[in-house]
């Protein structure tokens, strides 16, 4: 049973890794390429889809690894999974204070009502993106890391 958890476990954190990584170096920059208003009406559409969706996927993994590291408390590994739930932690925490606050005014704009520094903000919104990506795919190389 505490190998499909792993598993499980592992393949979630994993995909949600690719996801975001999708998001920082294929589609923002697809996105930022496209003529006109195009660019920021395909943010606003994103920034409304994965809003959605995103925060359960990263509370369902920090989940998961919780139970992981309760679960296998006396295998090898488990410091590992500790240290990954802690970083998942801290990307919860870096995307409540940092990213969803420029998500949530994102994804309402259109070319009518976007702020003139809205550039600037999806800028803001990228750089922020890239370290929380650094720190997800540091918990998911952890994870990895423990099934060995």
């Amino acid at each position: 049973m505490l190998d499909a958890l792993q598993v499980l476990t592992t393949v979630v954190v994993g995909l949600m890794v690719g996801v975001e990584f999708s998001v920082a170096f294929v589609i923002n920059p697809i996105l930022s390429a496209l003529p006109e208003d195009s660019g920021q009406l395909g943010r606003s559409h994103g920034g409304r889809m994965l809003g959605a969706v995103m925060p359960v996927w990263y509370i369902g993994s920090l989940g998961l690894v919780a139970v992981w590291a309760v679960a296998g408390w006396d295998h090898h590994g488990t410091g590992l999974v500790v240290t990954a739930g802690a970083l998942l932690i801290l990307s919860v925490i870096m995307s409540l204070l940092l990213l969803v606050p420029i998500n949530n005014r994102g994804k309402t704009w259109t070319p009518e009502n976007r702020p003139e520094d809205w550039k600037e903000q999806m800028h803001r919104w990228d750089r922020f993106h890239y370290v929380r990506v650094a720190v997800i795919i540091a918990a998911f190389t952890l994870l990895v890391a423990a099934l060995v």
